[in-house]
Formats: C-alpha cells, structure tokens, sequence
C-alpha cells in the first residue's frame, strides 16, 4: 500500500488507553506497545498507530497530523475541535465499564449549596475550564473559574475553591472525598472523529468505515450472551415468550421430532433469572457464551 493511502490513527493515552486496545482487541486488531516510544505496532499494513492525549487529539486531526482520531466528546468541545472535524462513531465505554462518563458540578457534603445558581460569584476549580464557562454562562451565573492542575476533588476539602467542575463514572470517588454532586455539566464518550479531507481518499474512508462497523459490533456483544438449548416441542411456544432477543429465535429440527435445537441472543444481566427458568420449563442442555462481536 501506498504511504499515501496510510490510515494515521491516533488512540488516546493515559485514562482511555488500555480500554480502547482491548476494545481493537476484540475487534479484530492486535495493537502492540513499545516502552521506548508512542508508535505501537498494530497487525494491520493499512493503519499507522500513535498514541496521544486526548485533549490533543481534536486539534492534531482537525489540523490533518492525524487522518482520524478517538478522543472524549468533552475534550472535542473543550478544545473547539468538534466542529472541525467529521463525528464517525460514538463509541460508549470508559476506563472502567461500558458506561459514559459525566463531568459534574460537585460541592462539599455539608455546604449550603443546592444548585448552580447558588454558586454565583464563588469559586470554581476545573481542568476543562471552556466547558465550565460555557456551563455557567448559558444561565447566566457570574462565577470565578479557575484552572486546576489535577487532585480536583481535595481543592474543595482544602478550601481552595468553594465547588469544583470534574469527571466521574459513578460519583463514588465523589462521595469518598466528601462531596455531593448538586448538577451535571455534561456526558461524555469516546468518539471517533476523522479530518474531512482524509474522508476524500477512498481507501481511508473504507479504512475508517470498517473500523467503526467492527468497534461498534464489539461494543454490542459486550452487552451480549448467546444460549442455546435443546426445547421440547411441545413446550416451545412457552419457552418462546421468555426469550427476549435482537430477532426471531433460530429454531432447528433434531432427530428426535419430539426435540427443537434454540439458538438466540440475550442480554446479559437477564440471564441468571432466565436460565432457571428455561429449566424448569424443560430446556436441557443449555450453553452460555460469550460473543466477539454482534454486527
């Protein structure tokens, strides 16, 4: 291939990084690391890999360094970049789970605040001072926005600041520092994001389009088990009605007319209440796994 025709892809380092490989992992790309530099090996003659952080990355496609990029949808908006740049996939996961992660506006557990407009004149600390602006001018609450260089949470323990704008998956590390969340500021995810002229060369957009197709299949089969049963045929309409699934359950003659083979897909947090009961209603046989990808 071309080097002109070289997809250059930029993965995010630090929080994101080591679920965004294992998320190409499952896709289909093995992505391998070296400790001396930030241009890790991926098994694909096609794409370039670099990594950098994602407060970079938005400006780094949006100039053309790279062709496409995954970055937080808050670092796009804090860095002005999302306008700039194609929005490919949004792509639901963080460091440690399947779910978005949320910037929130947090207060110390015991301060007399209830809302954002009680905070008028005080005192924010935050790394994403762009989308606290943005958050506080929208309804008109005249606050003092100050930048923080990290350990966001101790600033309001410290008195360094009467509230603080910053990121959470769960709002326990929140509530371990003391604090109480009172707003939301934004949800955010990873996106991947692409420079609109790259999208002009047909084979990195075939490139970039496949990339998303198979990200996005191994995100859905995260949510996702497969079972499959052998059904008595006389029982199948009952065992039908407790089978929720993405489609029509594959039902497949065996031997012994009096059997059916049942394949379907489930979620997965509805299995351990439906396997007892597809037992009871004579399921034998059942198998439980796990899918790669569900396109």
């Amino acid at each position: 291939m071309a080097n002109g025709d070289k997809l250059k892809l930029g993965l995010p380092k630090g929080s994101l990084e080591n679920a965004t490989l294992e998320l190409f992992g499952k896709a289909g790309w093995t992505i391998r690391l070296h400790s001396r530099n930030y241009f890790p090996e991926i098994n694909d003659p096609a794409i370039s890999v670099s990594l950098c952080r994602s407060q970079e990355m938005g400006d780094f496609v949006a100039r053309g360094i790279l062709d496409a990029g995954i970055a937080g949808l808050d670092w796009l908006r804090e860095s002005s970049t999302l306008d700039k740049v194609v929005r490919i996939a949004d792509l639901v996961y963080s460091k440690n789970s399947n779910r978005p992660c949320r910037w929130v506006l947090a207060v110390a557990g015991d301060a007399p605040y209830s809302s954002a407009r009680d905070l008028a004149g005080k005192r924010i600390a935050t790394e994403v001072k762009g989308l606290a602006s943005s958050f506080f001018a929208e309804q008109d609450i005249p606050v003092d926005i100050i930048y923080s260089y990290g350990a966001t949470e101790a600033k309001v323990v410290e008195g360094l600041a009467d509230a603080i704008v910053e990121v959470t998956e769960t709002g326990a590390t929140m509530v371990a520092h003391g604090l109480k969340i009172i707003d939301e500021v934004m949800t955010s995810f990873p996106v991947l994001v692409a420079n609109p002229s790259a999208l002009k060369n047909a084979k990195k957009k075939a490139k970039l389009d496949q990339i998303a197709l198979l990200l996005e299949g191994a995100l859905r089969a995260e949510r996702l088990v497969a079972l499959k049963m052998n059904a008595p045929a006389d029982r199948l309409d009952q065992i039908l009605e407790m089978l929720p699934a993405l489609n029509s359950p594959t039902i497949s003659p065996l031997r012994d007319p009096r059997w059916v083979s049942l394949e379907t897909v489930v979620d997965k947090e509805l299995v351990r209440d439906l396997i007892p009961g597809l037992k009871s209603a004579g399921a034998e046989g059942i198998l439980e796994y796990y899918l790669n990808k569900v396109i």
